[in-house]
């Protein structure tokens, strides 16, 4: 078993597997049900002794029995909906109960405390899915994308969680794994017959294969982007100058009088945060003051959070007044707000107040005319170019069910630090390297790659920061 280093060392820096566990599976709170989820070699027995209807250990597995739940002085407690899941098709591959009852929470603790009370044991965040990675239900990438299909905003994020989930990512890995451990093996060998001096893995094949794996792991790289735009939201700001229409534009893009539109310049203090779902990405929308010498201790405020907010964004999306604002000025606001040029969309607004207005007299110095866009926020005008283009910015190419998109921070280290061996050991081999410093690189690599499915001696902190971000439960 690829992880029995790993669960002999949390089990003893942390706590036996061997136990029963306890929690609810369902959200805190009054609801209709709640389902409480018992895991372990004594789950079955447990939920039999109180339980009055159908005999639990006598049942088949993946069954439902409708009966009550008694207490242990006989009284009725609920009714319930008992699930019964043997080992080893479950969800940890041990014995599970999922116990559905009413939602009162005075019922749930009574439930919970019924089973405490006789040596069940709380489950800790993420306890479940960490039982059935380490119970070879899934890798360790797979049990992540549990979290993040739980925590998907987005028809996009469910799609890649559930990719994930499913071990497409798990596969890709595995099949370069598999290709470099074929070579490793073969150079090893060659150092067991060093004085022999003879190759049994063929050196260009061998580079063949290392760029063949680094273009992989690039292309998973370069997904990161738009995998970490679509699991944490795309930080898109709105800047411009006092009345250039930039709440007005929140609005439009919102559709909704999300922002308070006045002819007062200065209005929009403090910044205003909205989300908006664009073909399955999450854009962060934040309004922000206008910039302009400030009137007041607290309106400078406001203009230096703008500064701020823009210096973070993902894309900036700088609004000005046609009927105001000359070329000039809009280059001296782009100058002070210092954002990346390919990540700045230009809104030439009010377009129905001046209509013969020229994008190309505003793409002066850094700013691009592909990059200008005429509009009327108030008559919503362009509004859905915009939000094509907003979305361009992020997207490179359709994200299909097959693509292997990145979304995990742990996950491009790994990747980054395996393509950094792979490189030096392309490099040791055209510099005619001995095979023993090879053999060490491909082995660096090989460990990166299987930091990411769990192949490997997990380190205890890694699953601790992993499975506590899941809910208890989970």
């Amino acid at each position: 078993n690829n992880c029995s280093f790993v669960q002999t060392k949390i089990q003893i820096m942390l706590y036996s597997f061997d136990d029963t566990i306890i929690a609810i599976s369902t959200a805190p709170g009054v609801g209709a049900i709640a389902v409480i989820r018992l895991s372990g070699s004594r789950a079955i027995e447990l939920a039999d002794k109180y339980f009055k209807g159908k005999n639990l250990q006598k049942a088949a597995s993946h069954t439902l029995h409708f009966g009550q739940l008694m207490t242990k002085t006989d009284e009725i407690l609920d009714e319930v909906v008992v699930g019964l899941f043997k080992a080893p098709n479950s969800y940890t591959r041990e014995d599970v109960v999922e116990i559905s009852c009413h939602g009162s929470p005075y019922i749930q603790q009574q439930i919970i405390g019924l089973f405490l009370a006789d040596g069940v044991r709380l489950a800790t965040p993420g306890e479940y899915t960490m039982r059935a990675f380490l119970n070879g239900r899934m890798d360790l990438s797979q049990a992540e994308a549990v979290a993040d299909l739980i925590a998907a905003e987005s028809a996009t994020g469910h799609q890649i969680a559930m990719r994930q989930m499913r071990g497409g990512f798990s596969d890709e890995l595995s099949g370069l794994r598999e290709e470099l451990v074929n070579f490793a093996s073969l150079i090893e060998l060659e150092l067991d017959f060093g004085e022999e001096d003879v190759e049994f893995a063929n050196r260009s094949q061998l580079v063949e294969l290392l760029e063949k794996i680094i273009h992989t792991i690039d292309g998973m790289i370069y997904s990161f982007e738009l995998g970490n735009a679509i699991k944490n939201g795309v930080n898109t700001v709105i800047a411009g100058r006092p009345n250039a229409g930039k709440s007005t534009l929140l609005n439009a893009l919102l559709n909704e009088e999300r922002a308070i539109v006045s002819e007062i310049a200065g209005t929009t203090r403090d910044t205003i945060e909205e989300v908006l779902i664009l073909e399955g990405i999450r854009f962060r929308l934040i309004d922000t003051a206008g910039i302009r010498e400030a009137q007041d201790q607290i309106e400078a405020i406001g203009v230096r959070k703008t500064f701020e907010q823009a210096s973070k964004a993902s894309i900036l999306i700088y609004v000005f007044d046609v009927t105001e604002c000359s070329p000039e000025q809009v280059h001296e606001d782009l100058e002070k707000l210092n954002h990346p040029n390919e990540k700045t969309l230009v809104i030439a607004n009010k377009m129905d107040l001046n209509p013969y207005a020229k994008p190309e007299n505003y793409a002066i110095g850094s700013v691009s005319v592909d990059n200008i866009i005429t509009a009327s926020a108030i008559h919503k005008m362009n509004i859905p170019y915009l939000m094509s283009r907003i979305t361009s910015l992020v997207k490179s190419g359709e994200v299909t069910a097959g693509s292997t998109i990145i979304s995990n921070s742990r996950h491009l280290e790994s990747l980054t630090a395996a393509r950094e061996s792979l490189h030096k050991a392309k490099e040791n081999i055209q510099a005619g390297v001995t095979g023993d410093f090879i053999a060490m690189d491909i082995r660096n690599a090989l460990y990166h790659i299987g930091s990411i499915t769990g192949k490997i001696d997990v380190d205890q902190d890694i699953l601790g920061t992993i499975f506590g971000r899941f809910c208890i439960g989970k």
